[in-house]
Parts: C-alpha cells; structure tokens; sequence
C-alpha cells in the first residue's frame, strides 16, 4: 500500500504542470547562458576570459559546452518525460470535451450561465427550431437537437479545437526535446564515460591521432571545424570537446578551389564566399558548389556552411634589423604562415613562429599613441616630461584601414615567447611617419606598440643608422667631440671645458645605452639632490639631444650621404629616433622583423554539422507556434437554446472559455438575431 502511495506521488509528481514549468524555466536560464557565451571553444580561451578562479567552476557546471552536458541531456529527457504524462494524463479528458456538446445541460444549470435571455415564443416550436439552428449553422457553430419531452434543448459549439492547442503544446515540446537529445550525441558521451574513447590534447597533424580519439563517418551528429587553405583537401574535420578534440572523419573529401572575399571602403569584410569540390567516397560523384554564410551545401545529412577564413599559408620575405646591438646591416627571412624558421642574434638562436597574416586593417590609429606605447614603470618622469613628441588627444578617433600586417611570435632556448604584431606599410602619427611594431606576452593582453620612424625618404634605413651610432661606444669619444665643438663654437673656451663638455656628452650617451631613458632618469635620481632634479633631466635631455643630432650626422657620413641640414623634422626626426630606442629595450625581442614582400595564400574556414535532430527540432517549433495560437485566438463558445412548447418560453445561455468584450458584443448579437426567430 505504501508502495502504491509512492508510485502514485511520482505519477503525480511528474505528470504535473508546475513540474514540467519548472524544467522548462531552468532549460531557458541554460539556454540562454548557452546563447551569450561561445560554446566549445579551446580551454585556453576560457581561462584567459574568466581566469584561474571561475574558470574550473564553469567548466564543472558545463557551461562551455551547455547543449551536450550531462544536465542538459539528462533534462531532456526528463521534460520528456513529464510532457508525455501530462498528455497521457489530460489529453483523453481533452478529447471527449472537444467532441462533447454538453447536451446533459439542465434548465437550472442554464439559468445560472452569465450570458443568458428568454424569449416569448409567437411562432410555432418547430419554426423557431428551424429557424434557430439555421441561425446557428450560419455562424459557424455545430449543434445538436435533444429532444426532452415537450422541451426540446439545441446544445451548439463553435472554437472547441482550442484544445487542440494544448495537445500541440504539449506535443511540440516532446518533440523538440527528442530533437534535441539526438543532437545531443548520447551514444559517444557513453563511449566516453567508458573509456572507448580518449581526447586527443596533443598539438599534432591529424594523420597521427589514434583510433580510440577518431570518430567514425557513420556518428550519430556532431558539429566540428576545419580550415582548407586554397588548392588543398581535408577528408575529417575537428571537434572540439573539453580540453581536447575529436578529429570526426567524414564520407567525403572537400577541396577549396578558390576563396572570394569582398571588402568596404575601410577594410572591414563584406562578404565572403567558398568555391569547393566535394567528391563522395563512396560513388565517388563529384560536386562543384559556392558556399556562403547562411547558404549551405549539404550532403549526405551533412551541412557544410562557410564559417571564417584564415591564412592559408602565407609566404613572406623578411628582413630583420638588429635592435640593441651597434650593427646596421639588416638580414633576410624567408617564411610563411604557420611554419617556423630560425634566426641568430648575437650567440642566441630565436625560433621565429609565423602564425598570421592579414592584408586588411581597420584600426583606430588615435589609439596608437603615448599610452598604448611600449612603457617602463621606473622612467623617470622628470625625463620623460621633456620629450617633443607629446601625446594625441585619446578622445578621438581615426578609423583608417592602414594596410597588410603579420603575426609572429619569438621563442627563446628556455620555450619562452613573446607575440608581435608588425605593419608592413608607415602609419602616419601626429605629423610623422612611422613603422609600428606591436608586442604582448600572453594573448589576453593588448598590443604595446614601438614607433619606428621613418627618414626623409620614407625608409626605415636612416633610423636604423643613426641607432647603431648611438649604441656604438666606439663613436661616443667623436660625438662628444664634435658636440663640445660645436656648443661652444665662435667663443674663446678653454680646452679643458671643452674636454668637460665633451666628456658629459659621452657619459650621457653611456647611460642612454644601457637602458635609454630608464637609465638616464634613474641616474638623475639617484645623484642629484631632489630640488635640482627637474633642472637637471632639462640639461641631460638636451645634452642628449646634441650629442644625438651629431650621431645623425655621423651616421650618414659612414652611409656616404650629405650632411642632413638643422631644421624641426630633423629635430623630430631625432627626437623619435631616441624615444624609439628606449622603447626597444623593453620591446622583449633583439630584432625587429620587416615585412617586404608577399605571396598571399587564403584559407577558408568551414563548419560541417551533422544535426539528425534539426527538421525535428523545427517540427516540434512549428508544432509549439501552432497550438499557442490556437490557445490564445480561438475562442470555445458553447450556446444552449432550450425551447420550452408548453410555455411558449425559449432560453438563450451562452458560455465562452475566457471573458472579454468581444463576448459582449457577440452575446448581444447572438440576442438579438435569436428574438427574431421567435416572432411569429
């Protein structure tokens, strides 16, 4: 008996409408948790967008992976359940109401009715029947004639398949449940819960994943990636899962022929399209289609959407300049995307990691300015304050699309690595031209940007000259010399001050060396009284600038070009130079890499989806649309006309499922057209 009593509570617990309301409130909260963050992405994106702390909770809550969690699923499942019941448990009682006409309605029950008139019967019974019933079939209303004696009751019905509504409900909801859980892939979730299947976590070609971490062409559905550079194939695609990923085969080879990619005005894509080649592995047909975004290609239940694009494979030709060393002549690269080569500076060998290329750039080149330069928290700001370059105003903004850039990353011995940004074309930046380099260390952080200038004749060469003077100590005795010369030139001074002067400029030059204007302000600091630090940091920055306008001038010397004349560009020209050597120390790469050529290889990135459960899924909304209509806009109206002969009486009560004003007017309508049955 108490067993009989627990069974019955769970029937009634699950077939109930409150229960089914409650999973579907926490399906929508997930569902929407699903919508707002990108689900099944890498792991790494996750930590770096949540970090250390939540990232392990969300990832325990499945929440990168919502649709397919073991929750969900579980869900699901249980929604279906409780829907069924629910239209196991009511949809019978439903059933018999719609093909009901309530003809055991009683004299008294209609009196009781809120729409209800009497009528004094002129004409004969039978003609007021006729013409009562006529009235209603007019109208759209069903009826029947119960004879009662010498009463006669003409119970009629219109907007009964309202009902209908809750059935579709009901219905709509089982069905897209059990779309969702064949989408849902519970077969390879056992798979992986046993131990039959491993995620792949290594970064290898998919040639050398193992069988246990491949997934056959006849898998249930599945939703994975793979991007196919121009003139190339690709037979599998990747699905990511947790930490790793699955490499899903597929039944068909796809070939890129060529990738189309339109642009606006600033740079920015407009549309993008894919020439592919699909050739099944079984009949080996082939198919020639252009894919876009929201225009697929499917085949054999496989939907084959155009996604992104990506480099391809880029080949590049490079030329690295020395930056922190007194050598001018810079050395080629030869490299492409996605490939590594090496490279020696000094006695270290740094492995050069091409990882992308980008022939549009849409930036906000206000954004490039002083406080998005490459930055040293121990500068002296006393130093720093003297400098001529100024900063932008950061309340603008300069959309312009400035050209090709590439993407690398430098590693060291130690497996170290820092990610660089370099543009290939001059930026110009508050009146002068520069190449801009941008730096990170993790890919969670913006990109710190070093300011090359570029010389008179728009090359990077003069720049680069006038550095290796600066960091040469072999020309800081001449320099000095030729600034003490040239400071106190047309006056009677003694050698010794001129041998002071001298001296100072090649001692400022010293400390630029070491760490540019770090060093510089942390002398000043250091060896001079605070009250005459400001007055200081103006005299070694103008020592500084000097000694520095004669480097320029040494410098093209040794290049065998004419002396540059003393004019503001060459001031700015030489105050950017030194402001650009004393970001490269904390730049975090001795070179820096010159884009000078390329050979542009596109690859398009494509989404294959096989989603057994969508056309159900659609069905079931479809169904889901229709019954809430049917609930909301059809109205059950039920009229009872009881003609009462021997009183020469007729009764008129009507009923609708919900009360608004439209049956008001419908009432006295219905009241009015039945008076003139009844007159003789």
């Amino acid at each position: 008996m108490a067993q009989h009593t627990r069974t019955r509570a769970a029937y009634d617990l699950l077939s109930s409408m409150r229960f089914a309301i409650s999973l579907l409130t926490v399906l929508a909260i997930a569902s929407v948790v699903g919508t707002v963050l990108k689900q099944a992405e890498p792991y790494a994106n996750y930590i770096s967008q949540f970090g250390p702390f939540w990232f392990p909770v969300f990832e325990t809550l499945g929440l990168y992976d919502v649709y397919h969690a073991a929750w969900f699923l579980a869900i699901l499942g249980f929604l279906v359940l409780s829907t069924s019941l629910c239209i196991y448990r009511n949809g019978p009682a439903m059933l018999r109401e719609m093909r009901s006409f309530r003809e055991q309605a009683t004299e008294r029950s209609l009196r009781h009715v809120h729409h209800r008139a009497e009528y004094g019967i002129a004409a004969a019974p039978e003609t007021v029947l006729q013409r009562a019933t006529a009235y209603l079939a007019a109208q759209g209303f069903r009826f029947r004639i119960i004879p009662r004696g010498e009463d006669t009751l003409v119970a009629a019905k219109a907007g009964s398949y309202h009902r209908t509504g809750y059935l579709l409900t009901h219905c709509g909801i089982v069905v897209i449940c059990v779309g969702g859980l064949l989408d849902g892939n519970i077969p390879l979730k056992l798979r992986q819960l046993s131990g039959q299947l491993v995620l792949e976590t290594r970064d290898v070609p998919q040639s050398q994943v193992p069988p246990q971490s491949r997934l056959s062409p006849g898998n249930l559905s599945f939703r994975g990636n793979v991007n196919i550079p121009e003139g190339t194939s690709a037979n599998v695609v990747f699905q990511n899962v947790a930490d790793g990923y699955l490499v899903q085969e597929l039944p068909f080879t796809i070939t890129l022929k060529k990738f189309h990619i339109e642009h606006y005005s600033t740079g920015q894509p407009r549309d993008f399209a894919s020439d592919i080649v699909v050739i099944d592995h079984e009949t080996g047909e082939r198919y020639e289609r252009t894919i876009r975004v929201n225009y697929p290609f499917i085949h054999r239940g496989i939907a084959i959407y155009q996604a992104s694009f990506a480099d391809g494979g880029t080949r590049m030709q490079l030329k690295g300049w020395p930056l922190l060393s007194p050598k001018v002549a810079p050395f080629d690269v030869a490299g492409a995307v996605n490939q590594a080569t090496r490279i020696t500076s000094g006695d270290t060998e740094i492995r050069v990691e091409l990882s992308d290329f980008r022939p549009f750039n849409v930036e906000d080149l206000s954004a490039n300015t002083e406080s998005s330069r490459i930055e040293v928290a121990s500068v002296s700001k006393k130093v720093l304050a003297q400098l001529g370059s100024g900063a932008a105003d950061l309340s603008k903004k300069d959309l312009r699309n400035v050209g090709p850039s590439f993407q690398y990353r430098l590693r060291d011995a130690q497996g170290q690595a820092k990610e660089f940004s370099n543009y290939m074309l001059p930026l110009e930046l508050e009146g002068a031209w520069y190449l801009m380099s941008g730096v990170r260390s993790t890919p969670n952080e913006g990109f710190r940007f070093l300011r090359l200038p570029l010389d008179p004749d728009g090359r990077i060469d003069g720049h680069m000259q006038l550095r290796a003077v600066l960091l040469d100590e072999q020309a800081w005795p001449e320099i000095g010399r030729r600034f003490a010369n040239n400071a106190v030139s047309g006056s009677t001074v003694p050698a010794e001050m001129r041998a002071r002067l001298a001296e100072s400029a090649e001692k400022v030059m010293q400390l630029f060396a070491v760490r540019g204007f770090e060093s510089v302000g942390q002398f000043i600091e250091k060896g001079i009284p605070q009250a005459e630090q400001e007055k200081a940091a103006d005299v070694y920055v103008k020592v500084l600038e000097g000694a520095a306008l004669e480097a320029l001038q040494l410098a093209r010397e040794r290049a065998r070009l004419p002396p540059a004349p003393f004019d503001p560009k060459t001031l700015r020209f030489v105050r950017d130079t030194l402001t650009s050597v004393s970001d490269s120390f904390a730049y975090g790469a001795p070179v820096y890499l010159q884009l000078v050529q390329y050979e542009e290889v596109k690859a398009s990135g494509l989404q294959l989806t096989r989603a057994p459960g969508q056309n159900i899924v659609y069905g079931g909304s479809l169904m889901l649309v229709l019954g809430v209509f049917a609930m909301l806009y059809i109205r059950e109206r039920r009229i009872w006309l009881l003609v009462k002969s021997a009183q020469g009486k007729m009764l008129l009560a009507m009923a609708t499922n919900r009360q608004t004003l439209e049956n008001e007017r419908e009432f006295e309508s219905h009241k009015a057209a039945l008076a003139e049955a009844v007159k003789g």
